[in-house]
């Protein structure tokens, strides 16, 4: 079995699944019971001034079906006292000293930032993470994510506690920018150990069309909040894979943001993260989703044969580059299995209607050609007769089939196929002109 543990700007960890800062790290007995499970690290739910939460606080997007494929988060950071967090934080870091226990952190003046990095490390903390992404309520008080947009401000926080820390610091990023790098660079500047990111999206979750109060709604009023869960995993991709491929910034990253098993950790971590930081998926099913994170992920680098997890770290960064250098000679064609097929005819539609028009059925295409149609679907004469020779005399009428010479290669056929395997893109020559 492949090495799972890693050193994350210092900070040891069995392996590199951590609890993010937020509701499921709320409170020592979560934590350990998350431990128990096979978590190999937590970040403590942000501590600050003492904070009043509102209710109701989540909302949610579902979609065909699965329920929230994203969450809306109002809720701030602890309302919990700090002498209490800081009991709980000690009695786990003594119970369970092989796991990273990290402690995300939010206030506002040099003073308050000295004491609460103090009591933070005093209670055992193996490191800090600078809440400097969260974009509702905190950022009106100057703080979270208003500190996050703000390069300069960032950078200057970032320096104080550093100054003051004997404990490894990430800051983590509000993916509220125009630029990752622009706050990723600030906190490298500013002496950062390591990033973590992204934290969530600034979003409203939808209107309840009865009252006509945005959701979640606190009576009748409601405010914008946090954006998460899976729908926001590919932007939370693209900026860790941003700043992992710049060599400015040259210190490990935590991936945060849609993470839910063990393939998205594994892409996470070949663009670059060092650990991998879970929040939604949580509070969707619970702590023991670990325990396939585990071993898929431990399958997985045996498959590639990969003796450590390290050994993944930034390995799909080479082949992540600008849109100029991609090869314009290369092409794909649609192919379509006519034994795996169903006869839906979603491909024709999504093709006829929203791509390239160069996937044809029988009963529509073919018999308007021969003048066989009468229904008002206008003619496809611009069909060659080879094409349509082609599908008389191979495939089933409910088979659609793809004109290769005008398939540009999009992939929304197979994207929209319910059949697995039915759509394959398949490379074909291609009379591009090279690039010079």
């Amino acid at each position: 079995m492949a090495d799972l543990s890693i050193n994350m700007c210092g900070i040891k960890s069995p392996n590199p699944f951590w609890l993010a800062s937020g509701p499921p790290s709320n409170c020592g007995e979560q934590v350990m019971r998350a431990f128990d499970a096979g978590w190999g690290g937590a970040v403590w739910k942000t501590l600050g001034k003492p904070i009043v939460n509102v209710s109701s606080r989540l909302g949610a997007v579902d979609h065909k079906g699965n329920r929230m494929s994203g969450l809306n988060n109002i809720e701030l950071i602890t309302d919990r006292p700090l002498d209490t967090n800081f009991k709980e934080i000690y009695e786990v870091k003594k119970r369970y000293p092989n796991h990273a226990v990290m402690v995300s952190l939010m206030v506002e003046t040099k003073q308050e930032w000295e004491d609460i990095i103090r009591r933070a490390e005093d209670a055992g903390a193996d490191g800090l993470e600078l809440n400097f992404g969260c974009p509702h309520g905190m950022c009106e008080r100057g703080m979270g994510s208003a500190v996050g947009q703000e390069p300069e401000i960032l950078q200057e926080l970032t320096s104080w506690v550093v100054d003051y820390a004997n404990t490894p610091v990430l800051v983590k990023l509000t993916p509220n920018v125009t630029d990752i790098l622009d706050p990723g660079f600030a906190a490298a500047k500013g002496g950062a150990h390591g990033l973590s990111l992204i934290n969530t999206i600034k979003s409203i979750i939808g209107v309840n069309l009865d009252t006509l109060v945005p959701l979640p709604s606190v009576r009748d009023k409601s405010t914008n909040g946090g954006y998460c869960g899976p729908a926001v995993k590919p932007i939370a991709l693209h900026m860790v894979a941003a700043l992992a491929r710049d060599t400015r910034i040259n210190i490990p990253i935590s991936g945060i943001g849609g993470i839910g098993d063990w393939r998205d950790a594994a892409e996470f971590i070949a663009l670059g993260a060092t650990s991998v930081q879970v929040c939604t998926a949580v509070m969707h099913y619970g702590y023991r989703i670990v325990e396939d994170m585990i071993d898929g992920l431990s399958n997985y680098l045996d498959d590639m044969k990969m003796t450590s997890v390290t050994e993944l770290i930034g390995k799909a960064i080479p082949h992540f580059t600008e849109w100029g250098n991609l090869d314009l000679n290369y092409r794909v064609r649609a192919t379509i299995d006519a034994e795996k097929c169903i006869g839906c005819q979603l491909c024709y539609i999504a093709c006829l209607d929203g791509a390239h028009q160069c996937i044809h059925t029988r009963q529509n295409d073919c018999s308007a050609y021969h003048g066989e149609s009468d229904h008002g679907s206008h003619p496809r004469s611009e069909i060659k007769p080879s094409v349509i020779h082609q599908a008389d005399s191979q495939i089933p009428d409910y088979v659609p089939f793809v004109d290769e010479d005008e398939c540009v290669g999009c992939n929304l056929c197979q994207l929209i196929c319910p059949v697995p395997g039915c759509v394959s893109m398949e490379e074909r020559e291609s009379n591009v002109i090279a690039k010079t």
